[in-house]
């Protein structure tokens, strides 16, 4: 039986009618499943990292579930992922694909890979494994190729000073799983340091910082090189957007780590993004027109969520638009007192503006959109993670359980949590997909 925590509400859409919208937190999502295989035209989009396998320190260490890339398959034009990671390079997924199925060809022949965007959006596949990157120049392309190996450098010679003082082999150890040479991403991952420095918390405060001043350096770079408007630096996880748009650096403090990684993005690489390219190619597939044109890309798109949600009513047909599930795991909230004494929320996450988004054009087009929140705390990256014994005690009162990832302020609700993880996602997931085969 569903299990349902907090009262429904409503929601009116812009012509005027009214669908029932459940704001209930779920911890059972039986009746879910039932729902989703009952829909007809649905299209899920998944982030990856935290969702359908653990967080890890180092990304060469995860693994996908063969079952799970099977159920992705099963799924083809239903399923699109959406991921700040990347589809190749040394840590890309697709790599992670051809250990779980053991061959190359299998995976390209039987299209195996998981399609949709990656990078924020700027790299696209379909699921025979063939990428392009919309809207990316090759001097752009150039920059990012170099980025790695500066920033490993820079982060040598950091390291080998005060504070630090780190021995040459704890260095090129820790560099080794966390400067990330991603194609069109190249990111600094500081997980492997937190664990290193679990007794110094200081010394990873302190790296943080620095870290966030080595990316902002390869800004400068980059605008030196008459590439001024091409990247912005993503922080995963973040404290939301502040003056100028900039995301805001989530501080260490104590034992939590805060922002963990450190991303050389492509301006207009953002998730929310995402969505338009993913429903516009999914219009495009299913009845042969593009509404945003064929070569609509991200870096072509609205900065806002309201500028993304207008293009959406302007330009889709009503009667082709999917029902959509967002299926993400990064979200934070943070309380902050203000200068007058009065509380203040702090919200990101780089999946809030995505999942915001497929909530937004469900009251915009009558469609009854899910959001599905994975907690991926039991990984080996520290997170918040959903109190689902507490959940259960105080159905009323659900905000404590939830410390960390949203609030009773919070305008995102999280239609079903998956508490047990990435695990569980992966088994629904699963079953969703053989539900809806035929016969």
């Amino acid at each position: 039986m569903l299990q349902a925590i907090a009262p429904s509400g409503k929601t009116a859409l812009d012509s005027g009618a009214m669908i029932v919208t459940e704001t209930a937190y779920s911890l059972d999502p039986s009746a879910l499943l039932d729902s989703l295989n009952g829909t007809e035209n649905l299209l899920i989009i998944q982030d990856l990292d935290g969702v359908c396998m653990d967080l890890v320190r180092d990304p060469l260490t995860r693994t996908l579930d063969p079952a799970y890339l099977q159920a992705a398959r099963d799924l083809d034009g239903h399923f699109q992922v959406l991921t700040n990671g990347e589809h190749i390079g040394s840590r890309g997924v697709n790599h992670l694909v051809e250990q779980a199925l053991g061959s190359t060809q299998r995976c390209r022949e039987q299209g195996l890979y998981l399609p949709g965007l990656a990078a924020g959006g700027v790299q696209l596949q379909d699921r025979h494994g063939r990428i392009a990157h919309p809207g990316v120049s090759a001097d752009e392309l150039a920059f990012l190729a170099a980025a790695p190996a500066w920033l490993s450098q820079s982060l040598k010679t950091l390291l080998q000073q005060a504070p630090y003082h780190l021995a040459d082999g704890d260095i090129e150890r820790l560099l080794a799983s966390s400067v990330l040479d991603n194609p069109v991403s190249p990111t600094l991952n500081l997980n492997a340091f937190h664990h290193h420095w679990q007794g110094q918390p200081d010394l990873y405060a302190r790296l943080q910082t620095d870290g966030a001043a080595l990316l902002q350096q390869l800004l400068d770079k980059a605008a030196a090189q008459g590439l001024a408007q091409s990247f912005f630096v993503h922080y995963a996880p973040n404290l939301g957007r502040g003056a100028g748009g900039r995301e805001r650096l989530r501080p260490a403090q104590g034992a939590a780590a805060g922002t963990t990684d450190l991303q050389l993005m492509l301006r207009g690489a953002v998730k929310e993004a995402g969505v338009l390219v993913i429903l516009n190619r999914y219009y495009g597939q299913r009845t042969g027109i593009y509404p945003l044109g064929d070569e609509f890309n991200v870096r072509q798109a609205p900065t806002s969520l309201q500028g993304l949600l207008q293009l959406a009513v302007e330009r889709f047909e009503p009667q082709h638009m999917p029902r959509l599930v967002g299926v993400g795991d990064t979200l934070t909230s943070t309380a902050v007192t203000a200068d007058d004494g009065s509380i203040q929320w702090l919200r990101g996450g780089s999946d809030r503006g995505f999942l915001t988004l497929v909530q937004q054009l469900g009251e915009a087009f009558g469609q009854n959109n899910r959001v599905l929140y994975i907690d991926s705390s039991r990984g080996e990256v520290q997170r918040p993670g959903v109190d689902a014994d507490s959940l259960r005690a105080h159905p009323n009162e659900p905000w404590p359980a939830l410390a960390g990832i949203t609030d009773a302020e919070d305008p995102l609700r999280l239609n079903a949590l998956f508490a047990g993880g990435p695990r569980q996602y992966v088994e629904f997931f699963c079953a969703l997909a053989s539900a809806r085969q035929p016969g």
